[in-house]
């Protein structure tokens, strides 16, 4: 109970400072320091207020990365109403839960306080928890999941995958980590590929069954709406094949540029996946059979091979939040290892001085990690506010319920009532095709978008115009450029461009554009 409240209380302590430093930066206006979470919370109000599984309440629209977790705050929002603050606080509830588990884990294998605070802190720090907190996101579910995942594993592998408890738990956190982020299949895909390398098929099926079940039954009504299986986000931002062109080629790409010559990969996994081939080969050396070996790193295993394949078929960025639940779950495998190394303070031995090297080597990025997070938290709260909170207010005040064009679409869609046109297609199953071919914003996605925006009689567009490629259509007219002056840390630009598609509202844009009371941080430029 005293490394409970010891690590809750420093993990929210520093919570709480965060918090304090974001309200200065935004005029004491909570802001999540990511548009997606916005996203969420607007399809997550239209399912609860107007029972519409979309980003407005007009459509639907397969917009979620995370059906779960939008489900869950629908559900809130139901109960306790329309709370912008609703996912920060369930995630702060997830936290609590993670660092009880986490207690309760790192309990089995250190007798001292001290050394079962460290470990949880750690691994909390290490999988960027307090970053996703105030992502306002599901990855913070994600990781508990995984947690409590890996916890009710161990407890099955040392009774000898004997029928338990834990291997109910652990198969039913299987079944619900698909629904909550998507390329958790490539965590259970390798769970099951482990499974078989120690021939025991009947486990492998079963989580095989237990992860893809859910999936298929969601895919199945997203097909009824879609014509797709996956969310929009997923598709568009997913790896893409074209199974008519040369699949080797297509692989030898994706393994150069989405593993060998990406940096965050190496920032992400690199140190992890030396520390598993290490102790792997330690046991090599101390002349394990190869049953032995997989058993005893089962999990390394698994994780080594989930890291290798979200990279090819995911992504990683500088916001660590989807490698998150990989972490997390390489620093409860790891930790328990190296215990003897900090506890009985072998690292003085020869043995011992690569692991230590290795260590030292993740001390050193980590504390680089954690100065980069404070500038995405802080900056990032800032970033958000000031973009796309501003253009929801100006939206809000002028244009409620009018037909827009725009390209990131969360906090315009939670704040305003309005009918949405999404040129990335994350809220717009029209603009997906041209997202899943290569040079999907063309001449025809320039001429689509011109007779669509002026058929449907849509307003305005208020968009990222480098998004666009130089392909804006030529009847829009520009009426303001809003730039942020100070350092982005999270946008996907710095400048917003405000268009009128209506020629008739072209002069009454610019004038709503000049009376808007704008933060004293946004440039604005009106083009006359």
């Amino acid at each position: 109970m005293k490394s409970l409240l010891t690590t809750a209380a420093v993990f929210f302590g520093m919570c709480l400072v965060y918090i304090l430093f974001m309200l200065s930066e935004t005029e004491n206006n909570f802001t999540y320091i990511l548009d997606d979470a916005y996203i969420h919370l607007a399809m997550a109000k239209n399912f609860a207020l107007h029972g519409v599984w979309g980003v407005t309440e007009h459509s639907f629209s397969s917009s979620s990365s995370s059906p779960v977790f939008t489900f869950v705050l629908a559900g809130l929002i139901y109960c306790f109403g329309n709370h912008q603050l609703i996912p920060l606080i369930f995630n702060l509830g997830c936290a609590f839960l993670l660092i009880y588990f986490l207690n309760k884990y790192y309990s089995d294998f250190f007798k001292e306080s001290k050394s079962v605070v460290f470990a949880g802190l750690f691994t909390l720090l290490f999988a960027s928890v307090h970053l996703l907190v105030f992502s306002g996101m599901e990855h913070v579910l994600q990781v508990l999941v995984v947690v409590i995942n890996i916890y009710c594993f161990e407890k099955w592998r040392a009774a000898d995958f004997e029928k338990s408890p834990c291997s109910v738990w652990f198969y039913a956190t299987i079944a619900v980590l698909g629904l909550i982020r998507f390329e958790s299949m490539f965590y259970f895909l390798a769970l099951a590929f482990v499974f078989l390398l120690l021939r025991k098929g009947k486990q492998s099926g079963i989580v095989l069954l237990s992860g893809f079940i859910p999936l298929l039954i969601f895919a199945y009504f997203t097909y009824q709406k879609t014509g797709y299986y996956f969310p929009n986000s997923v598709i568009v931002k997913g790896t893409k094949f074209d199974f008519s062109g040369d699949l080797l080629l297509q692989m030898k790409n994706i393994v150069l540029n989405k593993i060998l010559l990406k940096p965050y990969f190496y920032l992400a996994g690199l140190f992890p996946i030396c520390m598993a081939v290490l102790l792997i080969f330690k046991d090599y050396k101390n002349k394990l059979s190869f049953r032995e070996i997989i058993l005893h790193n089962f999990l390394l295993i698994v994780l080594v091979i989930n890291l290798f394949v979200q990279g090819a078929f995911g992504q990683f960025t500088n916001f660590y939040r989807y490698e998150a639940y990989l972490l997390a779950a390489f620093a409860m495998v790891m930790i328990p290892r190296l215990k003897t190394i900090f506890v009985s303070r072998t690292y003085l031995l020869k043995e011992s001085r690569s692991a230590v090297i290795l260590l030292l080597l993740i001390g050193m990025v980590f504390v680089l990690k954690m100065k980069l997070l404070n500038s995405l938290i802080i900056t990032g709260s800032r970033n958000i506010y000031e973009q796309q909170i501003q253009s929801a207010g100006f939206l809000k005040k002028y244009y409620n319920s009018s037909k827009v064009v725009a390209n990131d679409i969360g906090a315009i869609c939670y704040f305003t009532d309005i009918h949405l046109l999404d040129t990335a297609g994350l809220g717009s199953a029209e603009m997906v095709p041209f997202k899943l071919k290569k040079n999907g914003t063309d001449d025809k996605f320039e001429k689509f978008l011109t007779q669509y925006s002026t058929q449907n009689q849509y307003q305005l567009a208020i968009i990222y115009e480098g998004w666009l490629d130089g392909h804006v259509p030529k009847n829009w007219k520009k009426a303001a450029v809003l730039e942020i002056k100070d350092i982005n840390a999270v946008l996907g630009d710095t400048k917003v461009t405000i268009y009128s598609i209506n020629p008739e509202i072209h002069n009454a844009l610019m004038q709503n554009v000049k009376n808007f009371d704008w933060t004293q941080n946004v440039d604005v430029k009106i083009i006359e």
